[in-house]
């Protein structure tokens, strides 16, 4: 299960994901961020209640972060060790910003 709590303030969206981010779930993100990012330059993705993000919801950070390249900027904050652990054994810790 994921939620998704969305903050916009201007161009800048804030999303908050919490739970899983995986194969059933990667595609609800993924519809959310197609509807969301076209008024948007700024991304936020608040990970601190993310538990575990699989290659499904790797794929849709990478896509995210292909759109926003174009338009702006997309950084991922709070990211937790285990979550951080999938982005080190990947190499997502060089594609993406994660302060």
């Amino acid at each position: 299960m994921l939620n998704i709590n969305k903050n916009l303030e201007g161009e800048k969206l804030t999303i908050a994901l919490e739970g899983r981010l995986d194969t059933v779930t990667a595609p609800e993100l993924e519809a959310e961020l197609k509807d969301s990012l076209e008024p948007v330059n700024e991304l936020v993705l608040d990970m601190k209640d993310l538990e575990y993000i699989s290659s499904a919801g790797l794929r849709v950070l990478l896509t995210a972060q292909k759109n926003m390249n174009q338009k702006g900027s997309m950084k991922l904050i709070n990211v937790n060790e285990t979550v951080m652990e999938i982005f080190d054994v990947t190499g997502f810790v060089d594609i993406l910003t994660i302060a």
